[in-house]
């Protein structure tokens, strides 16, 4: 029942005038929260994020949110409301001057009247609804595929989304089908005809004598979706992958919408991502750096024997061509593995070692890079 849903901005912590990047970060942030891989088991906290996703469905769409900010949850939700939808009884052209447009539309027979009567058993796209996906870094970076679950509008398995309990639905006596009704009234001395929406059918022309218990009448229901959806290879953190037809199912023949799954990736405890590149940083010794060695470097491939030149410093930056992720659309492209390389101090050394460490540098001599800030020191204080 709509009474017992929470507003879409509280549910979200936002107030009305939130901008569209304002409603994405919090989504995202309570996504984040709630999601049931950092809450297993916690029924409390799944409902939260279903919550959550149903809130930024709507708020994140510029039509929807425009329709609940007028009229609520029976604007984007086909199981509230009254049968004549969400439609306000504006007069088309006066639509945002409230009460007057009503009375322009009452007594001229308004356009948006009409639209709305001949329109309702016109087909009509289904809403595209949306899902998150966390992935690990390899998944991403290989591609994969992964199950997903998202709320979404069904046609009722009970009535077979006609909405009627016994599957008898009659034609409407008051409009004989059409949808709208026809009434002469006085307006300043003068005989207006006007036609608006049929209050017996709501619009439909159609009478349902004994509604569908399941979906109260209505013919759709609110039901969770699991889906096998393909992640191709390169993908990124806040892309989305569309899956056709996976949405809401659409009205009077109408298609259905399509799934968005908003993809995340886990933290990897060494590679980090730029673009299509791999980055990591490599350990190597003191000795390793100065006499040069061959190391071992991690790759999205596995390991890979790699030549540092002698006299390699802290922080230099080597480039293995074509070892990075795939790009997207194209496998056969990939990006390139940067590493980093950081040598290590030594912490724990022997007297001996200590010993030959004071003749290396009693016999080494002196760097570029010391004999420039030497020089730098002598100017600034001599």
């Amino acid at each position: 029942m709509a009474e017992n849903k929470r507003d879409y901005y509280e549910v979200l912590g936002l107030s009305k005038d939130a901008s569209a990047e304002d409603i994405k970060k919090a989504y995202r942030k309570s996504a984040m929260k709630y999601h049931p891989d950092r809450n297993p088991g916690d029924k409390n906290a799944e409902e939260k994020f279903k919550e959550v996703g149903e809130a930024y469905e709507v708020l994140s769409d510029p039509d929807k949110k425009a329709r609940y900010d007028q009229y609520g949850f029976a604007g984007v939700d086909p199981n509230f409301g009254g049968g004549g939808g969400y439609g306000g009884g504006g007069f088309s052209g006066f639509g945002d001057f409230g009460d007057l447009g009503d009375i322009f539309g009452e007594f001229f027979g308004g356009g948006a009247a009409r639209s709305r009567g001949s329109g309702q058993n016109a087909p009509r796209r289904g809403e595209n609804v949306m899902a998150r996906l966390d992935l690990t870094f390899e998944e991403a970076a290989f591609g994969c595929e992964k199950e997903v679950a998202a709320q979404r509008i069904e046609n009722c398995a009970s009535c077979s989304g006609s909405g009627s309990a016994d599957g008898v639905i009659e034609t409407c006596q008051q409009c004989r089908g059409t949808g709208q009704v026809r009434s002469v009234q006085s307006f300043m001395g003068m005989q207006m005809q006007s036609t608006t929406t049929c209050p017996t059918c709501g619009g439909k022309g159609k009478v349902i004598k004994t509604p569908c218990t399941v979906c109260r009448g209505k013919g759709k229901v609110r039901r969770t979706n699991r889906v096998k959806v393909k992640i191709p290879a390169g993908v990124d953190a806040g892309q989305s992958v569309r899956v056709r037809g996976e949405g809401c199912v659409g009205s009077n023949g109408g298609p259905n919408g399509d799934l968005l799954v908003e993809i995340g990736i886990k933290r990897h405890p060494i590679f980090t991502r730029e673009n299509y590149d791999v980055l990591c940083e490599v350990p190597i010794t003191f000795t390793q750096a100065a006499l040069g060695a061959e190391i071992e470097v991690p790759t999205l491939d596995g390991k890979v024997k790699f030549e540092i030149p002698e006299g390699t410093q802290t922080g230099k930056e080597f480039v293995l061509r074509d070892k990075g992720i795939p790009e997207v659309g194209n496998s056969r492209r990939r990006g390139n593995h940067r590493f980093t390389v950081v040598v290590e101090t030594p912490t724990r050394l022997t007297r001996e070692q200590k010993e030959l460490l004071r003749q290396l540098e009693g016999g080494a001599e002196e760097t570029p890079k010391r004999k420039r800030f030497g020089d730098m020191l002598k100017d600034l204080f001599d």
